[in-house]
């Protein structure tokens, strides 16, 4: 995409256009009915935050989701979140008669960002989700197995290792033996595997990709006789354990690449999320016997079209461009903006959560425009052809804030620009938002970032 940035002198003319075009948001899950009805032939349904730390992303997030659910009969819900955690979520929603809370079972998500996961909204989500797949409304749509949450990122690689060799215990404990000699090449790294990154890549250790491909080949040279074992259960058990293996193989060469630069790292963690996403489609598919649908939530940046970015620049890509080369019109992506208020986020990573107040946008960046119109929260379907989605389709700065946030160097840090209706099919605005809430709250959260004016008050 080519984009050739200048102050827009069509400014007033969008916002006046955008006054009659976009559809404000009050307080009702009926509001979000042109959504549903866009995406209720769908395969799949990607739908973005523009922070990792926004509850009003997250609440609405889960109120569209509800309704593809019960209203449209989608079947699993693949999150940026590691299998293995996210993993032990479907365990519990999946259970017939859970004999944990929610809130315990979210405590697997212990590493940072806890927040990201383990916070109010999601509680909420996964309360109801559990309840769903124990009443009757779950079979009312042509479904025979509950609907799942699964995870689709790849930071797991110590988490998914021990995945692989517990289950191989149960099923064929001579191939857990194999499978522990084979990742103990890992044994010095596996609290900390930038570090193999780093010592691979400058040639102090050698690479332990063999091994760990040969895991996988194994693995999957048995499937049939692991999956036999006890039916729909064993299917499930064995699909989660290859996902870990595969993981480990993702993970290894992304832990590899990050010294490499951004764009080779980018590459290899979205094109797993997109892999898994595809592999978990089919498991789906095959459990149900007919396509799967499925819904993805992950960061704007993730699930929008990066050729409509300033990403393809740098030759990086996503799930949201891979997904719209391969599923076209069968797919619908949703993704969402603000304009001030607080976030919980870090300054560093694995940093301590702040809850930080949000900088009011950039003149003239999308945030900016939203704000200048009449309605406080509203969507905009930019499908349709009229001025509005005409005049959006003029490259401007939009903000993405993920779980570090630094207000002090914004523009460079937070801000691209982006041709929004090639980037997505809906956005959705808020204009004043507040941070989400951890389930662990520190005491500091509380106190929030100091004001704008400190110290002198101006």
């Amino acid at each position: 995409m080519r984009i050739n940035p200048t102050k827009s002198p069509n400014t007033q003319t969008l916002i006046h256009a955008l006054n009659t075009q976009a559809h404000e948001i009050v307080d009702t899950t009926e509001e979000y009915d042109s959504i549903v009805e866009a995406a209720k032939d769908k395969r799949l349904v990607l739908i973005g935050e523009a922070s990792h730390g926004t509850k009003e992303f997250y609440h609405t997030r889960a109120q569209i989701t509800q309704r593809l659910i019960e209203e449209c009969g989608f079947d699993a819900i693949a999150v940026e979140a590691d299998w293995p955690d996210a993993y032990a979520i479907n365990r519990f929603v999946s259970t017939t008669a859970p004999t944990i809370s929610a809130e315990e079972a979210l405590a697997v998500f212990e590493r940072f960002p806890t927040w990201m996961w383990a916070n109010a909204e999601v509680l909420s989500f996964v309360e109801w989700l559990s309840a769903f797949n124990q009443s009757p409304s779950l079979f009312a749509t042509n479904r025979t197995r509950p609907v799942g949450f699964y995870g689709l990122d790849l930071y797991s690689m110590s988490t998914s290792i021990h995945a692989v060799v517990e289950y191989l215990e149960g099923v064929d404990p001579d191939a857990a033996e194999r499978a522990r000699q084979r990742y103990a090449c890992l044994d010095h790294f596996i609290d900390d595997p930038q570090a193999y990154g780093q010592a691979t890549e400058f040639g102090l250790v050698k690479s332990c990709e063999q091994e760990i491909i040969e895991q996988l080949i194994e693995m999957r040279h048995k499937a049939y006789d692991y999956m036999k074992l006890n039916g729909f259960v064993a299917g499930d058990e064995y699909f989660c354990a290859e996902q870990n293996a595969k993981l480990v193989r993702n993970a290894e060469t992304y832990y590899r690449s990050i010294y490499r630069g951004r764009q080779s790292s980018w590459n290899i963690r979205d094109q797993h999320m997109y892999e898994t996403l595809k592999d978990l489609a089919g498991h789906v598919s095959r459990q149900q016997q007919h396509p799967a649908r499925l819904i993805v939530w992950a960061h704007n940046s993730h699930v929008g079209n990066a050729a409509a970015t300033e990403m393809s620049r740098r030759h990086e890509l996503n799930i949201g461009q891979l997904v719209r080369e391969s599923f076209g019109e069968d797919a619908l992506h949703i993704g969402f903006s603000t304009c001030r208020g607080t976030v919980s986020a870090a300054s560093n990573w694995d940093a301590p959560i702040e809850k930080k107040r949000v900088r009011a946008p950039l003149p003239d960046s999308y945030e900016d425009v939203f704000h200048r119109v009449n309605f406080d929260n509203f969507y905009v379907n930019l499908r349709e052809n009229n001025e509005a989605t005409e005049l959006l389709r003029e490259p401007r700065l939009q903000r993405a804030i993920g779980v570090i946030y630094r207000p002090e160097s914004e523009r460079t840090s937070h801000y691209f620009y982006a041709c929004l209706p090639q980037q997505f099919d809906f956005i959705i605005h808020f204009d004043e938002t507040s941070a989400v809430e951890p389930l662990d709250i520190p005491v500091h959260w509380h106190r929030g970032e100091l004001d704008e004016t400190y110290p002198s008050g101006l």
